[in-house]
């Protein structure tokens, strides 16, 4: 029998509140540049081509330094990888405000991937570090609604600045919400207060010695966790969607004519609040299959009535309420079980690998989709990015552990 809730250890606390909120800036100033961009270079006189290959160098680099960052994350670096990565992330971002070009825009790109990557891996570890482990899917899932729910809002927030004039506004207000970050993380030092975490968080437990020491382990499996994989796998190949949404959408939408492209964004906002704020009713109790079921029905939903929106800017619209629930759980379900198949002394490792499987999946099919689109145009686009949604279903009823997928109790 499960106990009630008022004997349930607490999971909300200040230093909670801030991951998620630095988590929330990072990730709005990285969708948002990475939608705001296609964009820009479309004001520019570029082709859908050149911002998937921008697309694929955010992505690239991104994944290149969480390979890095893991092992360091694990060694008790956590801290310093945030605030380094952030401080990184606004340099690449005011960059092109200052320096025009395309030249300017590549390096831009590589240290906002960069140092996109550094800090949210870094903020995903220190999440899951500061959790209670009863209530650790929960959090997690609560954690996701910072990364989720700013991959609507920084797309939303980023096509406003670029219909501004200059275009570059894009950079400099985005610049300014990376800075909110940057303050948020200077205020996240739980690594020298350990008592005021709950007793079962694996930060503490560490800190007292009740949990068993790090594992070193040398070659590849110091910065690859393997055991992150059933998670990640499926993961990789539906990013592929939310990098058609993140990306493209936007650009789809002032395609067919759409008055208000980023509305689309805001719905799919309070879509995601909606969803996440239940997050605590099936997160921990619901077998994880059933509610991807749940998540990858809904994006189907969602791309369908985007495919239909050439006839009515309502489906335009109104599709971001199937895609906010679509994003809303699958990341951080998927990452739920990445994480709850490794040991706390690898969620380092475990973060970086779920995130650069993620960064990958965006970037590399963000690069393909522009060539689509340029070649056949967006119905075929979201024609290949539905048949995404239905593989990595296919993907996840094989890699998750059996646990997961027992569809009856």
């Amino acid at each position: 029998m499960q106990s009630s809730n008022t004997s349930r250890p607490r999971l909300w606390s200040g230093v909670f509140v801030v991951i998620i909120l630095l988590t929330f800036c990072c990730f709005m100033v990285g969708q948002g540049l990475n939608s705001g961009t296609s964009v820009f270079l479309s004001r520019t006189g570029y082709s859908a081509s050149l911002a998937g290959a921008f697309a694929l160098v955010f992505s690239a680099t991104a994944a290149f330094v969480r390979l890095c960052v893991g092992p360091l994350i694990d060694r008790g670096k956590t801290a310093l990888v945030i605030m380094g990565g952030i401080a990184c992330l606004i340099c690449g971002t005011f960059l092109p405000v200052v320096l025009g070009g395309i030249p300017a825009l590549t390096v831009a790109r590589v240290l906002q991937g960069g140092g996109f990557a550094a800090a949210t891996t870094a903020a995903s570890t220190a999440a899951a570090d500061v959790l209670p482990a009863e209530r650790l899917g929960e959090g997690i899932g609560y954690h996701g609604l910072g990364q989720a729910l700013a991959m609507s809002v920084g797309p939303a927030f980023a096509l406003f600045l670029v219909g501004t004039d200059p275009a570059t506004n894009l950079y400099a207000g985005l610049a300014l919400v990376a800075v909110v970050g940057l303050i948020l993380a200077c205020a996240c030092r739980y690594d020298r207060h350990p008592e005021t975490l709950p007793e079962t968080s694996a930060f503490r437990m560490r800190a007292e010695g009740r949990a068993k020491p790090v594992e070193s382990k040398g070659g590849a499996f110091a910065i690859f966790e393997p055991r992150a994989l059933p998670g990640a796998i499926p993961m990789l190949v539906q990013s592929s969607a939310f990098g058609f949404g993140i990306f493209f959408v936007g650009l789809y939408g002032t395609h067919v004519g759409v008055a208000h492209a980023g509305l689309f964004y805001t719905v799919a906002a309070v879509s995601m609040i909606a969803v996440r704020l239940k997050s605590g009713a099936f997160m921990d109790r619901v077998v994880p299959i059933k509610t991807f079921t749940v998540a990858i029905v809904c994006g189907l939903v969602a791309y369908a009535m985007l495919y239909g929106a050439g006839a009515s800017e309502w489906l335009y619209y109104l599709a971001g309420i199937p895609y906010g629930l679509c994003l809303g759980i699958s990341l951080p379900l998927n990452q739920s079980v990445a994480v709850k198949n490794t040991p706390p002394e690898r969620w380092g490792a475990t973060n970086a690998l779920f995130l650069l499987f993620n960064d990958v999946g965006i970037g590399t099919a963000s690069a393909i989709w522009g060539v689509v689109n340029d070649t056949f145009g967006f119905n075929v686009t979201i024609l290949c990015v539905m048949g995404c949604l239905v593989i990595s279903y296919l993907l996840a009823w094989i890699a998750y552990p059996k646990a997961c997928k027992r569809w009856k109790k």
